[in-house]
């Protein structure tokens, strides 16, 4: 069963190795906007405990820088990491690097793909790309291997609409095949005749950041600009002057097309044999976005019976194209080597900004350009901070509860606020729901990017429900509940009335609590971990357990009693800052009054 979909943010956790001692810098605060949590290593006592990591203190991250990036993006990443400068790698030599780096910084021309991230073992955090398109990137790869990927959307917006500008007027006047001509000796002043742009409709196909560019310029050169994107908001193409209309529509009715989508199943190709048919004969084309959202040879065709009069690229299916190919030899098209970046100034701007967000990411900052893992704006995840860290406790303990071989398949959180559910964002707490539920009983390591991945991929359905209460709304919860259906406990007590393994906590003074047990009521600090007993209620029982405690020396930290009625049965919630050996935890399960008990994991 699919889990209930819940949006990734940008609150970037992940865990390090066995033999890694690391700690967080201190200069690094805690989710200030987008933070790093990581669980101690596997041999330590406190493997579960949370705690904020980057990197080892005295080492900084290996960044790989895999294309050419401008100077000042390359001095910004050397201020904060090791940079390894490395071009034209081949698929076998960037496998077998990647293992050494936190962080992959490419352009358009390298591919990183499953084997990449599979080769990194864990290692890579970040998959920075130079410039808008990511379909160079295997992001279902990266989402599974917990890898954020980020780009530079903004850097090279207007360099790649003057381009398009660019190659639309010079393929209207035929400045490159007249300049050519001119070159050869030649003088053919009637053959290279061009078109008026004056009056004339410009399709913009994609009216994102660098399509919106194109049109307001077009507009400014007198041309009647249609566009289509079905994600586009209406009434700002309308401010603009600008029509949104359907595809069909779009290709049908204009005089020149420009295209600006990105690279996706849907768009491969979309421009084939049936689409040109539908347009209207003589139509000239641009293309400064992905050569692969046209069919090379159905081009070819359209060109040589006149359907497309002319066309001028930037970009191809296969870069470089080869030297034979009949669309680049064509005579009606114009061509040139994915220039659209390529402005001293955008080079200058893409390197600022991709390395910005790769540092920012490997800081533990909010990572603006996250392509894997849509945003929780970082004041939402300050406030939330001690409800993070409450959220993937309750998780854990309620998972180490489930006994039998059911599995965990369905999984209910109740949160209770006095806000109203457009003022109270809880994917950050879902998320870190999911991986409470899974480490503990997997070798998965479960992120904020991956989380929603991981459990779909286990068939665990999480559903949500707010429970709106009155007061004041100054803090965001007043408690989180995790139930567990269908399964069986470990602890007989903490099934409810309703028959799920139910966990409560609160955050009290900015620490996680354990408050509801069952249908006990307990409040003990989530530090260390936790011994569940439930017994008969009795004098002296609290001195034997806290006795056989010390004497293994193992130091309790909080210690809570809820219980239903007097002389009746109570849970006893016990905080250990130290794991009891076996022995001490099967003296405490021989006391004649404790009918059961259980030792958690924290």
């Amino acid at each position: 069963m699919a889990a209930a979909p819940a949006s990734s943010t940008s609150l970037f956790i992940s865990k390090t190795s066995p033999s890694s001692n690391l700690s967080w810098k201190n200069q690094l605060p805690f989710l200030s906007a987008f933070a790093t949590i990581s669980l101690r290593g596997r041999g330590s006592n406190h493997r579960h405990s949370p705690r904020l990591v980057v990197f080892a203190m005295d080492a900084k991250p290996t960044v790989l820088v895999a294309e050419k990036l401008g100077e000042a993006g390359i001095n910004l990443l050397k201020d904060f990491a090791n940079v390894d400068c490395s071009y034209n790698l081949s698929p076998e030599e960037l496998c077998n690097k990647i293992s050494h780096c936190d962080a992959l910084i490419v352009r358009s021309g390298t591919k990183v793909t499953r084997d990449v991230f599979e080769s990194s073992a864990g290692r890579l955090k970040v998959v920075g790309r130079a410039g808008v398109g990511i379909d160079n990137v295997d992001l279902a790869a990266a989402t599974e291997h917990g890898c954020l990927v980020v780009n530079a959307p903004t850097a090279n917006t207007v360099a790649a609409a003057e381009h398009g500008i660019a190659l639309l007027t010079a393929m209207a006047r035929n400045v490159a095949q007249a300049d050519a001509s001119v070159k050869a000796g030649k003088w053919q002043r009637n053959k290279y005749v061009g078109v008026s742009l004056v009056g004339k409709t410009l399709a913009v196909m994609g009216f994102g950041k660098v399509g919106s560019e194109v049109a307001r310029r077009a507009k400014g050169l007198g041309m009647h600009v249609i566009a289509h994107d079905p994600y586009a908001a209406a009434d700002r193409a309308r401010a603009m002057g600008v029509d949104l209309v359907s595809f069909d529509e779009a290709i049908a009715t204009a005089d020149f097309i420009s295209l600006h989508m990105p690279l996706t199943p849907a768009t491969s190709k979309i421009l084939n044999d049936e689409n040109f048919a539908k347009m209207k004969k003589g139509v000239r084309i641009v293309n400064v976005a992905r050569g692969g959202v046209i069919d090379d040879d159905a081009l070819v065709k359209a060109l040589d019976v006149g359907i497309v009069a002319q066309a001028a690229l930037d970009v191809f299916t296969e870069e470089p194209p080869s030297k034979d190919s009949k669309l680049v030899q064509h005579e009606n098209v114009t061509v040139t080597p994915h220039l659209g970046a390529s402005t001293m100034e955008a080079q200058e701007g893409v390197a600022i900004e991709i390395a910005e967000a790769v540092v920012g990411a490997l800081k533990g900052e909010l990572a603006a350009t996250a392509v894997n893992a849509p945003m929780v704006p970082a004041e939402v995840l300050t406030e939330l901070k001690p409800f993070v860290v409450l959220a993937e406790k309750l998780g854990r303990l309620a998972v180490q509860l489930v006994a039998g071989g059911r599995g965990v398949k369905n999984v209910k959180v109740t949160y209770a606020s006095s806000r109203a559910p457009d003022d109270l964002d809880t994917r950050v707490l879902r998320a870190m729901i999911t991986k409470g539920l899974i480490e503990p009983i997997s070798s998965v390591f479960v992120n904020l990017v991956n989380a929603d991945f991981t459990a779909k991929q286990r068939g665990l359905r999480i559903t949500e429900e707010r429970i709106l209460l009155d007061g004041s709304p100054e803090n965001p919860l007043e408690f989180i509940q995790v139930q567990i259906a269908n399964v069986e406990s470990k602890f007989a007590s903490a099934i409810s009335e309703s028959g799920e393994i139910k966990m409560e906590g609160r955050v009290k003074d900015g620490i996680p609590h354990l408050t509801k047990v069952g249908s006990f009521e307990v409040d003990v600090s989530l530090e260390g971990n936790i011994i569940l007993c439930r017994q008969v209620d009795q004098p002296g029982l609290i001195g034997k357990v806290g006795s056989i405690l010390g004497e293994e020396n193992v130091n309790v930290s909080f210690m809570s009693v809820g219980r239903v009625a007097q002389r009746k049965h109570a849970v006893m919630a016990i905080g250990v800052d130290e794991p009891p050996r076996k022995e001490s935890l099967k003296r405490i399960g021989e006391i004649p009054a404790i009918e059961e008990f259980v030792y958690l994991k924290l």
